[in-house]
């Protein structure tokens, strides 16, 4: 990747973290160590290498943050962006880490979208409430409510929650979007997975990308795993195109480094 590409993927790390934020993140070099007890998600519990010319004694660190993790009874997760030394995934290749969940973060420039059948929607105030709808959803586990709601309360941007529901409400779609500067990240995009196909993702994330356009983002930026070939076809037929991809790379059982 070019100097002028792994910059665009600086910013959009960064904007990832304060967007999605750990409960503590402290640094080995340029690693930022996300753990975060009251949420198991894997962004959240991770290891992030941010520069890859940080390429020293990596094998020592490695087992340092492994012991911290471990200390934390959560798995050793390292999330591999092109800011990763590619010596990593070779040490990984060769201890045998599985690597999972290729992602792709894709982005669009709102100043050239046609947004003319978006609906101008107020964003939900209720945090519980618009929780409880993405766990009705299958979006979240009942038992991440209280870890979720705190760290939605932990986001410094301009949030917004944005819910679709029937007459009787019946949750069809949610999305929660976040806004720093000229950029709008769209999250957790989810629609009922008994009425899909009636277009109500498409909705939403068009609701959300408006509100974040009419409050001065230029571009939206989301990430989608690469295996959910539906989502990526929204979000391709919506105009999106690939930045860039990272994945997960996760300790055999039984490491210690």
């Amino acid at each position: 990747m070019k100097v002028f590409g792994l910059s665009r993927v600086r910013r959009l790390e960064a904007v990832s973290f304060r967007s999605w934020p750990a409960a503590s993140t402290t640094f080995d070099g340029t690693w930022a160590i996300r753990l975060t007890a009251g949420h198991p998600s894997k962004r959240l519990n991770s290891v992030n290498p941010l520069d890859p010319g940080d390429q020293s004694d990596l094998e020592r660190r490695i087992e340092r943050v492994a012991r911290r993790f471990q200390s934390f009874g959560r798995p050793l997760i390292f999330r591999q962006s092109p800011l990763a030394p590619p010596q990593l995934d070779q040490i990984f290749n060769r201890q045998n880490w599985r690597r999972f969940d290729e992602t792709r973060v894709m982005t669009l420039d709102l100043t050239h979208t046609d947004l003319s059948g978006a609906v101008s929607q107020l964003p939900l105030q209720d945090v519980g409430r618009w929780v409880d709808q993405c766990i009705a959803m299958e979006s979240f586990s009942v038992s991440v409510k209280p870890g979720l709601s705190e760290l939605i309360g932990l986001v410094t941007g301009d949030v917004g929650l944005f819910l679709l529901e029937d007459d009787d409400g019946v949750p069809q779609a949610a999305a929660m979007a976040v806004r720093f500067g000229d950029l709008v990240g769209l999250f957790e995009i989810v629609s009922n997975p008994k009425m899909r196909g009636q277009g109500f993702a498409r909705q939403i994330l068009r609701n959300a990308m408006l509100w974040g356009r009419d409050r001065g983002a230029r571009q939206a930026w989301l990430q989608v795993v690469a295996e959910n070939r539906p989502a990526v076809a929204l979000y391709e037929s919506e105009g999106f195109s690939e930045v860039y991809r990272y994945a997960y790379r996760q300790a055999p059982t039984g490491y210690h480094g």
